[in-house]
């Protein structure tokens, strides 16, 4: 377990170009062993689609996103960062009850009472620092915890890399989420465009070695994808310390 965790850190230091364009729209690996090989039928679809995605990647969000950050100190986008993922925790928390992780959920219960009010409505994370660490779980893990498979690798346009699985499974997620339900959609999708530039803004050196250290970089992706995956179903690579290290969007 712990060498694949390794694995998928170091692979997965990797943005899924194009793919945080979904947090637009969305109420939104390694090759050893039966469960890591990626199982990719449709790639002449996936590869068209995926070359679509880095094109709106390279000419719109990236320019966006360095002058986000020339403006944005690191501090205030790390800011915003914590902001968006305190706003998950009844996505996170309706999974922890679902894979029978009360503790858990217990753990990310507090998390949101110590960083919305200490942390000042999630802005700051003084959660970790206190031990309390956090968790990410979504209904993708959640039917993976319960023997379901990932099913065929998929590219969404705008999107970006998927499952069947995790396909179906991001509804659900936006149901769980309690934002949808309090706030104008024109407000959500907004949010989702400020989380996506700010997302992608903090990756740009990521994305640029990436780029340039692979082979084949539709390979790249899909194997830090779905290798990611894999270890977050299987409690390998889920804390938030390990994901601060990787660069897709996040169902909301």
């Amino acid at each position: 377990m712990s060498g694949s965790k390794t694995s998928a850190s170091r692979r997965a230091r990797v943005v899924l170009a194009g793919s945080v364009l979904g947090m637009l729209l969305a109420g939104s690996g390694c090759a050893t062993g039966p469960n890591r090989v990626p199982h990719d039928p449709l790639e002449p679809m996936n590869r068209g689609i995926f070359w679509f995605n880095e094109q709106l990647d390279r000419w719109i969000l990236e320019p966006v996103a360095i002058g986000y950050d020339f403006v944005l100190p690191e501090r205030a986008q790390d800011s915003v960062g914590n902001f968006f993922d305190n706003l998950r925790f009844p996505v996170v928390l309706a999974n922890d009850v679902l894979q029978g992780k009360l503790r858990q959920a217990g753990v990310d219960v507090g998390r949101f009472g110590i960083n919305t009010t200490v942390g000042i409505l999630g802005l700051f994370d003084p959660a970790t620092g206190w031990g309390l660490e956090a968790s990410d779980e979504d209904f993708g893990q959640t039917l993976g915890r319960w023997g379901v498979g990932p099913g065929p690798y998929l590219v969404i346009p705008i999107f970006g890399p998927s499952g069947l699985r995790d396909l179906l499974a991001t509804p659900v997620d936006g149901v769980f989420s309690v934002v949808n339900y309090v706030v104008d959609t024109p407000i959500v999708l907004g949010a989702r465009g400020l989380q996506a530039i700010n997302t992608r803004a903090r990756f740009l050196e990521e994305v640029r070695e990436n780029r340039k250290m692979a082979f084949d970089y539709y390979v790249f992706i899909r194997d830090a994808y779905r290798d990611l995956r894999q270890n977050q179903v299987e409690d390998g690579a889920g804390s938030r310390d390990d994901e601060d290290d990787l660069y897709f969007p996040e169902p909301q």
